[in-house]
């Protein structure tokens, strides 16, 4: 039988090896998704607390049977009213909405197309879903519209494409109205995952499909609400006809107690800042932060891909390729006082391990400029 210890040994020797970190208040945070701080935000905190107060800790069961309770409902509203659709639904995690809603809406005989930077969370539910699975070089559209051309949906089959808008580990932004432009021309449904532009992008931070206006061109919107919202969970943003069908067919809704309502509540409440004045305040803060990075990083030690240049992401990859040496970069910056951990294989693909270095809005100029002093010498 293989045993466990070699596996690890193996990943010891790769330098793939990972372990749980504790949060370390001492060091200076360079790679979290709370991109507009509003996991500190006295709002979101005191709205925990009362629903706390008024509903209980837990939710004590799924949403079909009595987890349900008013929190879950205004979330979901408020979710469908920003998003400009007819409903909307939250699951526990960004994670259980990407394989409940992709399980629930394909099965045999039908296709999937995903990008090749997609997330693991969407590679997962289409591996699960039991769909044809076809993947497209990173934003390659002539690749998809091959694709698109030999997997046509019929009277009993569907074909969906997915993508991120904005992509985890690179930062950059998909094509996305070319991408919709295909995929209905195609007559295939597209699912749009903005877990890293909700907040940032769009005249009300609802993410890239509003920045373009194209939020009724996408079939399903999905998010999270432990990034840039700052709480937890995530939720599908769609028709009243396919959330009825998911409520019916999503096994990570179905089988899940759900989430408590205390962090329903608060994420409600995270969207409306994100959303009001102060959300565009925070977006403008957080961009001044960015730029400030941008400026103080020597052309002659930039590990930014070209790509990255111009990006408006509060996510910048600094490259280097080796996971042993972006392990030691990673330590020589910690021992300066900055948390910025390696991302490795699988997480990206091998031989581009890198430094996932992240704003926002509440980083101070001085940190920044140290940050990027450190990295100009170390490179």
């Amino acid at each position: 039988m293989r045993r466990p210890e070699d596996e690890l040994d193996q990943l010891d020797k790769s330098s793939l090896r990972r372990q749980l970190q504790l949060a370390d208040p001492s060091l200076k945070n360079f790679s979290s998704n709370d991109y507009l701080a509003l996991s500190q935000h006295p709002e979101v905190k005191l709205a925990y607390q009362h629903a706390i107060d008024a509903h209980g800790a837990g939710a004590t069961a799924s949403r079909l049977l009595s987890g349900g309770s008013e929190p879950h409902q205004e979330l979901e509203e408020y979710i469908s009213r920003a998003k400009g659709t007819e409903a909307a639904l939250s699951f526990s995690t960004g994670y259980a909405t990407a394989v409940g809603v992709i399980t629930a809406v394909l099965q045999k005989g039908d296709t999937v197309i995903l990008d090749k930077l997609c997330h693991a969370s969407l590679i997962d539910g289409a591996r699960m879903s039991g769909a044809t699975l076809r993947v497209f070089p990173h934003n390659n559209l002539t690749k998809l519209e091959s694709l698109l051309a030999t997997a046509r949906p019929t009277e009993t089959s569907r074909t969906l494409v997915i993508t991120e808008s904005v992509f985890s580990m690179d930062g950059d932004t998909a094509p996305l109205a070319e991408i919709s432009q295909l995929t209905q021309a195609a007559g295939a449904l597209l699912m749009v995952d903005e877990a890293h532009a909700l907040g940032l992008l769009g005249d009300t931070g609802m993410g890239l499909a509003e920045q373009l206006g194209i939020q009724s061109q996408i079939d399903f919107q999905m998010g999270t609400l432990g990034k840039a919202a700052g709480v937890a969970g995530g939720y599908i943003a769609c028709s009243q006809i396919w959330v009825d069908l998911l409520i019916n067919k999503a096994r990570s809704l179905i089988y899940s107690t759900a989430p408590p309502p205390g962090q329903a509540a608060a994420a409600t409440v995270a969207l409306k800042i994100i959303t009001s004045q102060e959300g565009s305040q925070l977006r403008e803060q957080l961009s001044q932060n960015i730029e400030t990075f941008r400026q103080h990083i020597k052309p002659e030690a930039c590990s930014i891909p070209a790509s990255q240049a111009s990006s408006s992401s509060a996510i910048i990859p600094w490259m280097v390729g080796d996971s042993a040496e972006a392990l030691e970069l990673s330590k020589k910056l910690r021992n300066e006082g900055f948390l910025i951990p390696a991302i490795r294989f699988p997480t990206v693909p091998k031989n581009t391990a890198r430094l996932r270095i992240t704003f926002n809005a509440a980083d101070q100029t001085d940190d920044i400029i140290q940050l990027a002093r450190l990295l100009n010498e170390l490179s």
